[in-house]
């Protein structure tokens, strides 16, 4: 499938249903048919309108909406969000709260990159801004960038990694997020060996596979069944001729969108069927619930083949992380070089992509770091999007996670900053009340072992 032609014909397709939606809305719409008291002119027009809304958001990168948050003072303060360092395939982009001194925290997120763009992560940054001074890896849909820039696969992202956290400092707090889990491990390990005044402070892994085989999910078993040249004939094609990356051999979205549908196609089904009766009803309205989901569910980004394959055959397959075998740059990354650098996993019980034990695999891994400084939390009932942006993260993790770097920042900054607003209180360690999240209303892929 490695041919333009099949990732323009899916193009085309998207193209033409958007259009369709569109004429469908703009010719039902006209004022003549409004004296018609046929429900089906109604009908029509909202399912042009839903239509043409869903397509078009494919894509469409969403906007990060994050304006303004309420300072300890009771006054809105402006975001500006900026990058800080810019590379061919991503940015380190921070949000910049105006009229606020630094704060003491300082966390450098990092998203994943299994499909969806890191605004996926909006409510888990905008619960972390009151708190502290926020970073993000913004990665880049593959598509629009040039075949002249070059590949980009594990080792590269890695080093992508250790370029951001060089950048920010050693004071500098890690929450890593599903795919890269593993990824930002071995970029710490690499700091710890080559660079020490660089590593991070402490390190918060959150539901990634470590070691894929330390639990089975539908994730690894596509994984173990297979081949990479199948992988590499089925899901690799060649960036059309209408963007940047004309030529770039990518995993598409929309072809990685297909199988996010197809996992719950009769639950899609009945929540665009629902929201076609909604918008002719004139019971919807432009950010309602179904619009809020759909318009990030739907945007969907390109990976780079290089990145996708690489990840399939080294981490899930061959687990060189999990068996600490990992080489970046021609060097063997060896995570005992980590003696230092807190590190806390976080895992859902309900876990369906990486399931309870992936993640936590890391601790054995770091053999050389004391156990003081390691910590775990399992969260009842949480699922995978749950952990990070779900009623768990609000009430349970991230006070959690906030009191982990502060006990490991030092004396001085242990307790919060004056100008701070300050984390909800909860034990460091203490096990979560069982409030069970909502079921993981977007699975990054299970047919992206990356996710």
């Amino acid at each position: 499938m490695k041919y333009m032609a099949t990732y323009d014909l899916m193009e085309t397709a998207r193209n033409t249903n958007e259009w369709l939606g569109a004429t469908a809305r703009a010719m039902a719409s006209y004022p003549a048919f409004a004296l018609s008291t046929n429900p089906m002119v109604a009908l029509t027009a909202a399912w042009g309108e839903v239509t043409e809304r869903a397509f078009a958001r494919m894509v469409a990168k969403p906007d990060w909406g994050i304006r303004s948050i309420v300072g300890p003072d009771g006054q809105d303060h402006l975001v500006d969000i900026t990058p800080v360092v810019e590379k061919p395939f991503g940015d380190l982009v921070h949000f910049h709260v105006r009229r606020r001194a630094p704060m003491r925290r300082k966390i450098m997120v990092v998203a994943p990159m299994s499909g969806h763009y890191a605004t996926l992560l909006r409510p888990t940054i905008a619960s972390l801004l009151p708190d502290a001074d926020v970073y993000v890896t913004d990665w880049h849909n593959a598509r629009d960038i040039p075949v002249s820039a070059g590949k980009f696969d594990v080792e590269d992202y890695t080093l992508y990694l250790v370029d951001f956290l060089r950048h920010l400092g050693p004071d500098t707090n890690v929450v890593a997020i599903c795919q890269p889990v593993p990824l930002t491990l071995a970029a710490a390990a690499y700091l710890a060996a080559e660079d020490p005044s660089a590593q991070p402070r402490s390190l918060t892994l959150m539901g990634g596979p470590v070691d894929p085989d330390a639990a089975a999910t539908e994730v690894t078993d596509f994984g173990r069944r297979v081949t990479m040249g199948q992988l590499e004939q089925w899901a690799i094609q060649r960036v059309g001729f209408k963007y940047q990356g004309a030529g770039r051999l990518v995993y598409p979205g929309l072809l990685q969108l297909a199988s996010f549908m197809s996992m719950n196609a009769e639950r899609h089904s009945k929540a665009f069927t629902d929201q076609i009766t909604r918008v002719a009803r004139g019971e919807a309205s432009d950010h309602d619930a179904h619009n809020r989901f759909y318009d990030e569910y739907l945007a969907v980004m390109d990976m780079s083949a290089e990145f996708y394959l690489s990840t399939v055959e080294r981490v899930f397959k061959n687990r060189e992380i999990a068996r600490n075998e990992f080489v970046v740059a021609g060097k063997k990354v060896d995570l005992g070089a980590i003696t230092d650098i807190a590190v806390k996993i976080v895992e859902g019980e309900k876990d369906d992509i990486s399931a309870p034990g992936q993640c936590l695999a890391a601790l054995k891994l770091l053999t050389n770091l004391p156990d003081s400084k390691k910590a775990a939390h399992l969260e009842p009932g949480a699922g995978h999007y749950g952990i990070f942006a779900g009623r768990s993260w609000r009430l349970n993790i991230r006070p959690l996670v906030l009191n982990f770097i502060d006990a490991n920042s030092g004396p001085a900054s242990a307790a919060p900053a004056p100008q701070e607003a300050p984390a909800a209180a909860a034990p460091a360690e203490a096990p979560a009340a069982a409030t069970p999240a909502r079921k993981a209303a977007i699975k990054l892929a299970s047919s992206n072992p990356g996710a």
